[in-house]
């Protein structure tokens, strides 16, 4: 699927990308106006050219009847008791993406959350229909622009009010798939002249599409990478993610390491645990395994049961392993060397797993399609 662009404005274009929009345009603005341009919009935040008081006043007028800046509309607002905040936005064509603030555990000496992670929408809908996700049931609408994937940032932080301290491009869709966009909207997130955030506050979860992978590691942004594994074998992960009977084990772990490689950035895999699946000792042993290959660590995940969008299929028959059982699995993996990390099964009182919220509240989803 093509890049979607979005061609009547500035915000979502990178420096450079600026100064050659305006000049097509027929502005003839010195470089340092573009910069200033470029500065307003992702530093100081502004809703339109006239809060750019730097710029001549007609400028500004010009400007804002030629280059509107996009906003997303908030339409649903679903606040956890854990503190997760899920936002459902309604896109210009009227299309539904999801993002998700979720606070750490760890609170600072005033009770406060250390941590808040937005979790980012890349796509509308997925196609690679992953059965423990939500957002498969939707397929695939389109891509997000660049302007899409920076205003879920901007319009969370002003929402919240809170200062978001990561960003894991984690939400509706598959990263790789959305590939300049996606590297456009991390690019501005990460410049140091902006100071928005250090690209070690990054993280980009994929599925696993190698040649992407190994694209995106000879981009030398710093930023994290993180493997959607849930299964270590091929047998298993090609029933859970359809993606894994094109692109195996070997070969997504193999680009895995040409990224270390390159980077010398440690991996991170994710792994959902599912009731007499994935959560056995071999499982244990072989996951362990895995994480020797290259300085990583695994975030191990329980699972939010989807069952209302896959009723005919695999879907319907995943559970979450218990809690006795899945405190056993992470011993065994400690016990092997592994490092682990457990993500706290954020949101589950307000639909947090990827795609539910869009389901549940768009009525064009409704009718879902299953493969």
């Amino acid at each position: 699927m093509s890049n979607q662009r979005q061609d009547n404005t500035l915000f979502g274009l990178s420096e450079p990308e600026i100064v050659e929009a305006v000049k097509t345009a027929g502005f003839d603005l010195a470089r340092f106006r573009a910069k200033q341009i470029y500065q307003a919009l992702y530093a100081k935040r502004v809703h339109s050219f006239n809060e750019m008081t730097s710029l001549p006043k007609q400028l500004r007028e010009e400007l804002d009847d030629v280059f509107p800046i996009p906003r997303l509309k908030i339409i649903l607002e679903s606040v956890s008791a854990d503190g997760t905040i899920k936002y459902l936005f309604e896109l210009a064509d009227g299309r539904s993406i999801e993002s998700v603030l979720i606070p750490s555990e760890m609170r600072d000496n005033e009770g406060e959350s250390k941590r808040k992670t937005l979790c980012l929408s890349t796509q509308v809908g997925c196609p690679l229909d992953c059965k423990f996700c939500a957002t498969a049931s939707m397929k695939l609408k389109r891509n997000l622009t660049t302007a899409e994937i920076v205003a879920q940032f901007f319009e969370v932080e002003r929402a919240s009010g809170e200062k978001i301290t990561n960003v894991v491009y984690m939400g509706m869709g598959e990263p790789m798939l959305n590939y300049e966009n996606v590297i456009t909207s991390l690019k501005i997130f990460t410049d140091p002249s902006l100071e928005i955030l250090g690209n070690k506050r990054f993280t980009v979860s994929t599925s696993g599409l190698p040649d992407e992978i190994i694209r995106f590691a000879k981009e030398g942004l710093g930023v994290k990478l993180a493997l959607s594994l849930h299964a270590t074998t091929d047998e298993l992960r090609s029933k859970l993610m359809p993606i894994n009977r094109r692109y195996n084990l070997s070969e997504v772990l193999s680009a895995m390491e040409e990224y270390y490689r390159q980077t010398h950035i440690p991996v991170t895999y994710e792994y959902i645990l599912f009731q007499g699946l994935n959560d056995t000792a071999a499982d244990a042993k072989r996951l362990a395994k895995i994480t020797r290959r290259m300085p990583s660590k695994v975030n191990v995940i329980p699972f939010h049961p989807i069952d209302f969008t896959h009723p005919a299929d695999l879907g319907a028959e995943l559970h979450p392993t218990d809690e006795k059982e899945f405190q056993e699995f992470i011993e065994m993996l400690r016990s092997e060397g592994a490092q682990v990390m457990i993500r706290s099964s954020s949101g589950v009182d307000i639909e947090a797993a990827c795609g539910q919220l869009a389901l549940s509240n768009e009525p064009h989803t409704h009718e879902i399609t299953l493969s």
